[in-house]
């Protein structure tokens, strides 16, 4: 059916609107989304933008699964990073979508796709990439890609997507209960909100 819209669409050459609750149809078939909640739109833009540069945690967490965590601006570096306090993790590089200074409330969004993980841990750090040491509390093998949820704190819960880009046989399995690493670049995950103190 969505080749077909699309076929119709590229055959007739108007624009024309479809409605949809199916996040992936919407980013499939569109040049451009338009988000809803509660009857107001709270974001337009192309299926790229709505998907990697969310206007809000609802766009966030309704466009695909992500990973959602807060806290506290301690460290402003140049204009593009900062150090950020977030509870039960610990301190993490941000990049600065959005102007921030020492003191900010903030919200930031990781989609579990740019997270990294293996059972060894990373030999050359980059700059402002952030690294943490978890254990894998659930795994769900999909065929091509597993979904891990791994556990670095005691309220602290990260979900990992691993695409099987290799042999399984080639990779180092990683197993229910392993002890793993994840990481990511700071660019990697979105400000989503800022609240000034």
């Amino acid at each position: 059916m969505l080749i077909e819209l699309d076929a119709i669409h590229d055959k007739i050459g108007i624009t024309f609107i479809y409605v949809t609750h199916d996040q992936q149809e919407a980013l499939s078939v569109s040049d451009r989304v338009a988000v809803m909640n509660e009857g107001q739109v709270v974001q337009v833009g192309t299926p790229f933008e709505i998907y990697e540069s969310p206007s809000d945690p609802f766009v966030a967490h309704f466009i695909g699964e992500t990973n959602y965590i807060g806290g506290t601006v301690t460290e402003v570096i140049g204009d593009k990073h900062a150090k950020v306090d977030f509870p039960d993790i610990g301190t993490l590089f941000v990049y600065q979508d959005k102007p921030l200074t020492v003191g900010d409330k903030v919200k930031v969004t990781i989609r579990p796709e740019k997270i990294r993980i293996s059972s060894d841990k990373p030999s050359a750090p980059v700059d402002y990439m952030n690294l943490l040491e978890g254990g894998v509390d659930e795994l769900i093998y999909s065929g091509f890609q597993s979904k891990f949820f791994v556990r670095v704190s005691e309220r602290a819960l990260f979900r990992v997507f691993r695409q099987h880009v290799k042999f399984f046989m080639d990779e180092k399995a990683i197993n229910w209960k392993d002890k793993v690493f994840i990481w990511w670049n700071d660019n990697d995950g979105y400000v989503v909100e800022v609240e000034k103190p």
